[in-house]
């Protein structure tokens, strides 16, 4: 069973990535910030993470360093959750460690369409 984290401050966005997400291939758990979210990956590193683009307590690009630097062999594929079209943002984040990104608030379809794109979702 693949373990998704999502780190975002909005209850509302973890709540609907979770019920989208959620399945019998798919253990989710939510973090609401990157602070929470470091300390909950020491102890196990999820496969997927989806990083809210505007993190409260540090910048996304640092979460997304910190977050790589923790795991101990397979990397997690990580996911930038944005809000608008910020090419710069994105490709920091991509220079950091993402695997890609999503728009938000994202549907279903376009959720599951940015994983399989990864490869990360059926």
């Amino acid at each position: 069973m693949r373990r998704c984290m999502i780190i975002d401050d909005s209850s509302v966005i973890r709540k609907v990535a979770k019920h989208i997400l959620s399945g019998s291939d798919m253990l989710v758990i939510e973090a609401e910030t990157a602070s929470q979210a470091l300390a909950m990956c020491q102890e196990q590193m999820p496969d997927v993470i989806l990083v809210d683009s505007m993190l409260t307590d540090m910048p996304a690009v640092d979460c997304i360093r910190s977050l790589l630097a923790l795991s101990h062999g397979a990397k997690p594929h990580i996911v930038l959750c944005v809000c608008e079209l910020d090419v710069g943002a994105i490709m920091r984040a991509k220079r950091a460690g993402a695997a890609g990104y999503v728009f938000k608030p994202f549907t279903r379809p376009q959720l599951l369409a940015s994983l399989k794109e990864l490869q990360l979702a059926a």
